[in-house]
């Protein structure tokens, strides 16, 4: 793929980390999605590769490598299938948490076993009655003497099942005006009494992807364990969004552009009414249109990676491309499904897990409804 980015480094990474996939993933993928869970070997494996948080300082286990890097691995793990995308919300969304608001100590505690697979992270946000509504959620964190104690419940949390560390985000000042500012950043690791994981959630797609409930119980969580400064909870996640949005994008791109690639080769080798498929003009304009749209969002995609790469502020135009190339990859991997004909709904043909596990791409990371709400007022309506 020729993009501004990727340099020979990232090509070698690539290649590698396609190696890994087809001897480490490929076989045991359908197993995987039939269990609902990727295995924690997996996860060692990749930290044994170097493939978890390679951003990272080598002092914590990383190998300091730019943004192209984190780029890559989401790329080729899309491409084995959308379930994988826990380790790029480890890596990616949940680490960087720790990194940029914790203290040198909880740094050193924690950064080595997330670099080698040993300990795997979830961001706790959504709760049951609170979904896009972040400022108003219940979960509470009352200081008592060293620890906060923690009661509430959360929701459509990846990583539920596995997760060692769960970065949580609840009210340490209940009566907080406005709402955010009572907001703060916990850790709570696994083992801490008043802790516990509810149901694995049986989604429509993203099979392999663990997704849970979690539940606290006059959970005692240690003071120590709070990331950054109390109340500055709700301004920490609004600085982590742009990131978090443009990869939850491109794994959208990816998708799309991997289904269209599954139906171009679909569509010459199936024939009708006496000829393949790729030789009758609608299907020929059909894939004309979704070549263009999908290469739309490569071209969209990339400008923004290298923007922010850059340093530029770009959280308008990441809204917009989340907003738009989510849709996009729906509306293209429906399309697809269609020219399979009926093969396209039988789960032996990748495209219909394509088809099931794209519409969440819209949902998560921020809703495309919040993104026009962003996109809208940052044009001063």
């Amino acid at each position: 793929m020729n993009t501004p980015y990727i340099q020979s480094e990232h090509q070698i990474l690539r290649e590698s980390v396609r190696k890994f996939l087809n001897k480490e993933a490929k076989p045991y993928f359908d197993t995987w999605e039939k269990n609902r869970i990727v295995p924690r070997d997996f996860w060692i494996k990749m930290g044994e590769q170097g493939f978890l948080c390679p951003w990272l300082e080598e002092s914590y286990g990383g190998i300091e490598a730019d943004f192209a890097y984190s780029v890559v691995l989401v790329e080729e793990l899309e491409r084995m299938g959308t379930g994988l995308m826990g380790i790029s919300l480890h890596s990616d969304v949940c680490v960087p948490y720790i990194y940029h608001y914790g203290n040198e100590e909880q740094k050193k505690k924690w950064l080595p076993g997330c670099t080698s697979g040993e300990l795997i992270t979830a961001v706790a946000m959504t709760e049951p009655g609170t979904g896009s509504d972040l400022a108003n959620i219940k979960t509470t964190a009352i200081l008592d003497g060293d620890h906060y104690v923690v009661n509430g419940q959360k929701t459509f949390i990846s990583n539920g099942i596995h997760s060692d560390l769960i970065i949580l985000v609840c009210k340490t000042d209940p009566h907080a005006v406005p709402a955010h500012a009572g907001i703060s950043l916990l850790v709570v690791e696994a083992d801490t009494p008043g802790f516990s994981r509810g149901r694995k959630l049986d989604k429509i797609g993203l099979h392999s992807q663990d997704t849970a409930e979690l539940m606290f119980d006059d959970c005692r969580v240690p003071k120590a364990n709070l990331l950054g400064i109390e109340g500055s909870g709700f301004k920490y996640l609004m600085e982590k969004l742009q990131p978090e949005r443009l990869l939850a994008t491109l794994m959208a791109q990816v998708s799309a552009e991997d289904a269209l690639e599954m139906t171009l080769a679909y569509v010459k080798t199936r024939t009708a009414f006496g000829k393949p498929l790729s030789k009758q003009q609608h299907i020929q304009f059909k894939m004309a249109d979704l070549a263009t749209e999908v290469s739309i969002g490569r071209t969209y995609i990339d400008d923004l990676i290298v923007k922010h790469m850059q340093g530029v502020d770009v959280v308008t135009q990441v809204s917009m491309a989340k907003a738009w190339i989510t849709e996009m990859a729906k509306r293209v991997t429906g399309e697809c499904l269609q020219l399979h004909g009926g093969y396209g709904y039988m789960e032996e043909y990748p495209i219909a897990r394509r088809y099931r596990d794209i519409p969440v791409s819209a949902i998560y990371a921020g809703t495309n409804e919040i993104m026009k709400m962003i996109i809208a007022k940052n044009l001063g309506l």
